[in-house]
């Protein structure tokens, strides 16, 4: 029988719960709605795989964002396809992941693209399946799924992560959300509530101060995971990755961000 438990990093102790509602602060019961963003097709099941299984497996309405269309390629014959391959691949790993086709999101912006997509702009290509009330741009995209989707908690690649892509989709977020919950760009739909919680998942560089939040599974649901990880069969050079993975067994971390809003007040002791 699979076997989850999550952990959390306290000033008083870890908690630890087969129970995600005992130990992810602020639970919101009924309306608790976990969003995955993932920068390439294979980021999340990587770097948050067994959060993502165990989200799924514990009843939590879930949903991931693939911001790109995967560029990459390994052989020369995928060469002039290999978006089609990935898109089949993606599709292929979050089905065997247990997640609703109705909960993936593809934003089909070209991972060779970032610096173009940053932001929102008004476009005259109204087709294009970029363009969402008449704009795009990571900025438009995201701020409309946030107030679509309207997450309770978000997970995002880690701030430090070297690669262009992931650093981009997260500040693109980031600033997403503060759209997201203010007024602004009506069209893109009602404004959020409150802050969703943040957390970084970690796919090729360490984090910027040590994760206070771990879930351990049964070997079966690393199983689970690789298979997922598995499914991006065109996806060669991952398979260090995978080594990694499997010697570090049925467990995997994340960090809550500190994400607070600026409020000078905080510091008038230091100069009283």
């Amino acid at each position: 029988m699979s076997e989850i438990y999550f952990d959390r990093r306290t000033t008083r102790g870890t908690i630890i719960s087969s129970m995600p509602s005992q130990v992810f602060r602020d639970w919101k019961g009924s309306e608790e709605r976990w969003l995955f963003v993932s920068p390439h097709d294979d980021d999340v099941v990587i770097g948050a795989g067994l959060h993502f299984i165990a989200g799924l497996m514990s009843g939590v309405d879930t949903h991931a964002i693939v911001a790109t269309i995967g560029a990459g390629y390994c052989k020369m014959e995928h060469k002039d396809t290999i978006a089609h391959i990935r898109r089949k691949e993606c599709r292929k790993s979050f089905e065997m992941l247990g997640l609703p086709e109705e909960n993936l999101h593809f934003l089909d912006y070209w991972a060779n693209d970032i610096v173009k997509n940053l932001g929102r702009r008004f476009v005259d290509d109204p087709e294009s399946s970029t363009v969402i009330a008449g704009a795009n741009g990571f900025q438009n995209s995201f701020t409309w799924l946030i107030r679509q989707i309207r997450p309770s908690r978000v997970f995002l690649p880690t701030q430090t992560d070297i690669h262009p892509a992931h650093r981009a989709v997260h500040s693109e977020f980031l600033i997403s959300i503060f759209h997201a919950i203010g007024k602004i760009w009506p069209e893109l739909g009602e404004p959020i509530k409150s802050f969703p919680i943040l957390y970084e998942y970690a796919t090729y560089n360490d984090y910027v101060e040590p994760p206070n939040h771990r879930v351990r599974t049964s070997p079966d649901l690393l199983e689970h995971k690789l298979a997922g990880i598995s499914a991006y069969a065109s996806q060669e050079q991952i398979d260090l990755l995978v080594v990694n993975i499997r010697e570090q067994g049925p467990r995997e971390y994340i960090r809550e961000m500190n994400f607070k809003i600026y409020d000078p007040s905080k510091y008038d002791d230091l100069f009283n």
